[in-house]
């Protein structure tokens, strides 16, 4: 790609629009800036880029635009289906995403990492891996840096471990990692892709760059995901907790790449079955590349996890406070949900993805969950679930920091405050990351006599 005769329209200026309108700009071409939500953030974004060269555009100006520019570089938050890609579409011309543009340009090799959930713990784990093991690599993607902003950074002998999410495969078509990681696959995003067709074939995407020499590593114990080899090129190599597949597995308490063990569980500083099948994703990655077995092993075994997964905040008056704020869909709840070992208390709520929550409330009945507090956006929708599901210890409220106290004046000494709502944030706070901050925050502050 040529660019100083190219403009380039960067709609969206989170940390990826930034990262992308820089990376042009740097190369000599011609960028214009969109982003529909004004705010203090995106205008200082919008002043440090305009002094760089860019050319910042109000929405009546779009149209134009899009008959201006060459290429469209879009915001994962952007829908694919909405009027401006629409407009750049019915033109012929290229939509890509950050991730395609660092994707281009990308020299080390590459791990990407796709899937439902264990998405952000796979890649964090498995770059310490890599380092552990003498490699130089960095987690990013949909995690961390975005690619674009690493490409610079990284050469021949290095490693990029990407995490892919389904909003950047919709504009993500020339990444050809060395090993495409598939976690599992279940039932998220459904306001975005409409259906679970759509959803499933845009996580089967990152697998159709793969060629004989590469390989796919999918979760046997997923069916959806194990289906995934039926249409795959390259070499497949399987991770499972109830199988001894060829690849990675669960077996007599341990952990095991294709008969050599590797570690005990019980040595791993994470718990939960979900971090087992992170674990062995891990191990079937490092075993592909020759790693190191001790250092595979002491890097996972050391790995505490990842912020706002299952984190413990505090204690407060004999109450555990725990912050899922990642759990963003029921499947991630459920398992964070699953892991606690004490009656729990927990929050749900937010902004709704388009799915029927009646499975989730089924499944909360047999945790340790004894009551739940919905908050939200879409708290109505939940609650008649909950009804639905039989799962009646219910309180509801409309604001997160209400739900937060309320939770802690129902939980007794000895029991949990769970945050993992099953929801996305938008309906109140900019990410999961923000919310999970403001969770911790208002935990923080809150008397021992509560």
């Amino acid at each position: 790609m040529y660019f100083k005769n190219q403009k380039f329209l960067v709609a969206g200026l989170s940390k990826s629009g930034e990262s992308s309108a820089r990376f042009l700009l740097d190369r000599g071409a011609e960028v214009y800036l969109y982003d529909d939500v004004i705010s203090e953030t995106v205008s200082a974004v919008c002043l440090k880029l305009e002094e760089l060269g860019a050319h910042v555009i109000t929405a009546g100006e779009c149209e134009e635009a899009a008959l201006r520019c060459d290429v469209l570089v879009l915001s994962p938050g952007i829908p694919i289906d909405t009027a401006l890609p629409i407009a750049f579409r019915k033109q012929g011309k290229a939509i890509i995403g950050e991730e395609e543009l660092g994707a281009l340009y990308l020299r080390a090799t590459a791990v990407a990492v796709t899937g439902t959930n264990g998405k952000t713990t796979t890649v964090s784990m498995l770059n310490d891996v890599l380092n552990a093991a003498g490699k130089r690599s960095v987690a990013c993607g949909n995690i961390g840096n975005p690619l674009v902003k690493e490409v610079e950074n990284l050469s021949f002998d290095d490693f990029a471990v990407i995490e892919v999410s389904s909003f950047q495969l919709e504009t993500l078509s020339s990444l050809r990692p060395h090993i495409a990681i598939v976690t599992n696959v279940t039932e998220d995003h459904l306001n975005r892709h409409y259906n679970m067709e759509n959803y499933i074939f845009l996580k089967s995407k990152i697998l159709r760059n793969l060629r004989e020499s590469e390989y796919a590593v999918l979760n046997f114990d997923d069916p959806v995901v194990r289906g995934f080899a039926k249409n795959c090129k390259s070499k497949i190599v399987y991770f499972s907790v109830q199988n001894k597949v060829d690849g990675a597995y669960f077996a007599d308490g341990g952990l095991f790449f294709r008969g050599e063990k590797y570690l005990d569980v019980n040595d791993m500083a994470l718990g939960g079955v979900h971090n087992v099948y992170n674990a062995l994703a891990c191990i079937a990655a490092a075993g592909i590349l020759g790693l190191d077995k001790n250092a595979v092993a002491a890097a996972i075994c050391a790995f505490k996890g990842v912020k706002h997964r299952i984190e413990t905040v505090r204690e407060v008056g004999g109450v555990t406070y725990i912050d899922d704020s990642k759990g963003t869909n029921a499947d991630a709840t459920i398992k964070a949900a699953q892991a606690m070992k004490s009656p729990t208390i927990i929050l749900l709520g937010g902004k709704d993805k388009g799915y029927d929550y009646a499975p989730l409330f089924e499944t909360l009945n047999s945790t340790p969950v004894i009551h739940a507090v919905i908050y939200g956006e879409n708290r109505f929708k939940m609650l008649s679930s909950a009804i639905k599901a039989g799962f009646v210890s219910v309180s509801l409220c409309s604001e997160f920091a209400t739900a937060v106290k309320l939770a802690a004046y129902i939980a007794k000494p000895g029991q949990n405050v769970l945050l993992s709502p099953a929801s996305s944030s938008f309906d109140t706070f900019a990410n999961y990351e923000e919310r999970g901050d403001v969770f911790r925050k208002l935990v923080e502050n809150l008397d021992e006599a509560v």
